[in-house]
């Protein structure tokens, strides 16, 4: 196990609208204000459509992760996460898990990493940048997992 002591910097309250692409605006929004690294403690709202890890046939390796996605179609969800660098892709890496819950199979419901989501009426979001350490996501272990590490206290964001 891992863990450092966070320095939060600013809060956000974001409401994501019909139609959005959930990842998207997520990693366009963090752009805009230059946020490399936050936490997500929760989520809520409809999908669309979401695509999430998973498959649904037997596993060949128990112990290997799951690349598969699955999607599933008219959803209430609710979710949380982190967001850390990744340094292999140079890019924000979102890490978020949902559960959902299908409007169609009295409420018939999955929990996953969501690879992708549209927005049906409205996703809610609390985000808190994160200033230290510095997280990042780097591929790891024998399977290349994108894996949440933190840097010494001593490298921080910029507060400009």
């Amino acid at each position: 196990m891992r863990a450092t002591e966070l320095t939060l910097r600013r809060s956000f309250a974001l409401a994501f609208d019909d139609g959005d692409d959930f990842v998207e605006e997520l990693t366009g929004f963090c752009a805009e204000q230059g946020i490399r690294q936050a936490i997500i403690p929760m989520f809520l709202g409809g999908f669309r459509w979401v695509r999430l890890v998973g498959t649904t046939g037997p596993l060949d390796d128990p112990e290997a992760p799951v690349w598969d996605e699955t999607v599933l179609e008219t959803v209430e969800a609710v979710g949380a996460g982190t967001l850390a660098w990744s340094p292999d892709a140079d890019a924000l890496a979102p890490h978020l898990h949902v559960a959902v819950g299908r409007k169609d199979l009295k409420a018939a419901g999955s929990v996953s990493h969501l690879v992708g989501a549209e927005v049906q009426f409205i996703q809610e979001m609390a985000l808190q940048e994160v200033v230290s350490p510095l997280m990042l996501r780097p591929e790891c272990g024998p399977h290349s997992v994108p894996t949440l590490t933190f840097e010494a206290p001593s490298l921080t964001i910029p507060l400009s």
